[in-house]
């Protein structure tokens, strides 16, 4: 190959390089300016906010939607219950989901393949169809207005289970055979063998899980009227009236909302995306 090909080969992937970089600086413009738009809007008056057309930067810059936020919401309650309410309901999905996945993805049992494709099947269905069967539930069992209303209905989730099935399918049978040589039943098995090797999947599932019961908003609304027992994101709608919206304190509340996860992503991104990436391949 003549110096003259490798030099237009080197030109050719240049130009594709500036291409791709291009695009992707574009994509993360997008994707971050509704935040940026969000955190400006924060430190606007309420006639900044509102004025058409509307302006980016702030004509004056205010703090007082941050320290008066407490005065027109319950913040710090509803910022408890959003932790309390989303801890549970990881808690929980980790738990169930995984001792689900381990089943369908290990243990062999009759009718085994028919009740994975009936769960399964719960995802084909709008999640719209079951508020009024849970709402009549949990009416019934008298907890209307109450914290656990919130998450009892988001113990458990179909896909929860499918993720967690693929990741135990993913391991060597030799592990299991060996443990059971050393005379470990299934719950050895599950607790000290399998797993521990499915973090990266339990990472996934905990922030797919906790972004889910964070951002919840039509469920907390339906189940409960008092402001005391609402969740964050639900609490924040009180700040919109019949004819005006508050939006400098919507924004600033929903600024306090995401730093958690944030920084909670921050942290795991790694295992995040190793665990979407292996679960797309296997």
């Amino acid at each position: 190959m003549s110096h003259t090909m490798i030099q237009n080969r080197k030109k050719k992937i240049g130009v594709w390089k500036i291409v791709v970089y291009t695009i992707l600086i574009a994509g993360g413009i997008l994707t971050l300016a509704p935040f940026l738009w969000m955190l400006l809007t924060s430190f606007k008056t309420q006639v900044d906010a509102v004025a058409i057309p509307p302006t980016i930067l702030p004509k004056r810059w205010v703090v007082d939607t941050y320290t008066t936020l407490k005065d027109k919401i319950p913040f710090a309650k509803m910022y408890w219950n959003t932790v309390l309410t989303s801890f549970i309901t990881v808690a929980g999905q980790l738990l169930l989901c995984s001792l689900a996945g381990y089943a369908f993805g290990r243990i062999k049992f009759p009718g085994r393949n028919f009740l994975f494709v009936l769960c399964l099947s719960v995802l084909m269905v709008p999640t719209s169809f079951y508020i009024l069967p849970q709402y009549i539930i949990i009416k019934n069992l008298n907890l209307l207005n109450t914290i656990h209303a919130i998450y009892l209905p988001c113990l458990f989730s179909a896909f929860g289970t499918f993720l967690m099935r693929q990741f135990f399918m993913s391991l060597p049978k030799e592990l299991e055979e060996a443990a059971r040589i050393d005379g470990c039943g299934h719950g050895g098995i599950f607790l000290r063998i399998m797993l521990p090797l499915v973090k990266p999947g339990l990472v996934s599932l905990g922030i797919l899980t906790l972004r889910f019961s964070w951002n919840n908003l039509m469920w907390p609304l339906i189940v409960n009227t008092s402001t005391t027992k609402m969740t964050l994101t639900a609490g924040l709608s009180y700040l919109q009236g019949q004819y005006l919206a508050d939006y400098p304190s919507i924004m600033a509340g929903a600024v306090l909302s995401i730093i958690p996860l944030i920084v909670l992503f921050a942290v795991f991104q790694k295992q995040f995306i190793e665990g979407i990436a292996l679960t797309g391949i296997k």
